[in-house]
């Protein structure tokens, strides 16, 4: 699942509103220079990760080489980019891949807070005792540490995301469904990455 930090964000940023002011792909010291980054291997760090959201194309590498957008990044910047990334599918039951793509939704101000956020849509059932479910849009506020009894967005083995409640224990993470005909699921702390908190949710009832 490909959710970009803030820095990351600046920096596809700053290649999208100046991608027709550039006569040829900005080297990473060019870039450096002008997003006021110290280290240029942090740069680098953060082009990569740009590199495997699909959003940059790679340069083999090479750290003296330019840098540009994708086609489908310079077509996204032929619209101004509104609302959140909505970045692909959660599992509300057994975990699913959480799927990236290039796409943004509208988001009212109350279903999201002053920090990066994202959406995902639900798949499963297995949260609906919490009224959220299968098909439903949630709001998630990017972070890496949650409290015990909050919503999070848990990524298992670095593959696989979950919607779950997050109970924490000395040596154990218990990822809670909302769902009594469910079992809560356990894993070693070195297991689970939290990626984000439950701060919203949207629904459509449209048949059609």
């Amino acid at each position: 699942m490909n959710v970009l930090t803030r820095r990351q964000r600046e920096i596809f940023n700053y290649l999208r509103d100046n991608n027709d002011s550039f006569t040829c792909p900005p080297s990473l010291d060019e870039l450096c220079v002008r997003l006021g980054m110290a280290s240029r291997g942090s740069l680098y760090k953060h082009i990569m990760a740009l590199i495997n959201a699909g959003l940059v194309e790679p340069f083999t590498g090479n750290k003296k080489a330019g840098v540009r957008l994708t086609a489908p990044a310079q077509q996204d910047n032929e619209s101004p980019e509104q609302g959140l990334p909505f970045i692909g599918a959660i599992a509300a039951g057994k975990p699913i891949e959480a799927l990236s793509n290039i796409a943004y939704m509208n988001v009212p101000d109350a279903l999201k807070t002053d920090k990066p956020c994202y959406v995902l849509q639900v798949k499963g059932d297995s949260m609906i005792d919490a009224g959220i479910f299968d098909g439903d849009w949630v709001v998630i506020e990017q972070r890496d540490y949650a409290k015990n009894g909050e919503i999070v967005v848990a990524l298992i083995e670095g593959s696989d995301a979950t919607l779950k409640y997050l109970e924490q224990r000395v040596g154990q993470v218990l990822l809670l469904p909302a769902n009594t005909t469910m079992a809560a699921l356990s894993y070693r702390p070195e297991q689970v990455e939290i990626q984000g908190v439950l701060v919203g949710q949207m629904r459509s009832y449209r048949t059609h």
